[in-house]
């Protein structure tokens, strides 16, 4: 399952980069960073548990897994903003966010 994550983890930093953010690894996470904004990207496999503390985060999952994941975010009620990029095979994604209704 390696593979899925390396190739999350570059599409969410394809994704970043191509905002406009500046885009560095971190360890097993990705730092982007744009103004005064830094975010921190996890790719989160179906079963992995969110961090606990940060500030902003993104979490990058395949698209069949976002509504699992986000719903999983609202009931930790974690103390950072934070959003959800679902991705598709293709490569398309759709973000959703803390404080925004679902459309799922």
């Amino acid at each position: 399952m390696g593979a899925v994550t390396t190739s999350l983890g570059e599409q969410a930093r394809s994704i970043f980069d191509e905002l406009g953010y500046t885009v560095s690894r971190t360890g097993t996470e990705i730092r982007a960073e744009y103004k005064w904004r830094t975010v921190t990207i996890s790719v989160l496999e179906p079963d992995e548990k969110p961090p606990e503390t940060g500030e902003l985060r993104c979490f990058v999952t395949r698209a069949g897994e976002v509504t699992r994941l986000y719903t999983r975010l609202r009931t930790m009620d974690v103390e950072y903003d934070w959003a959800v990029i679902g991705i598709e095979d293709d490569g398309t994604y759709e973000v959703f966010r803390s404080d925004a209704r679902p459309t799922f």
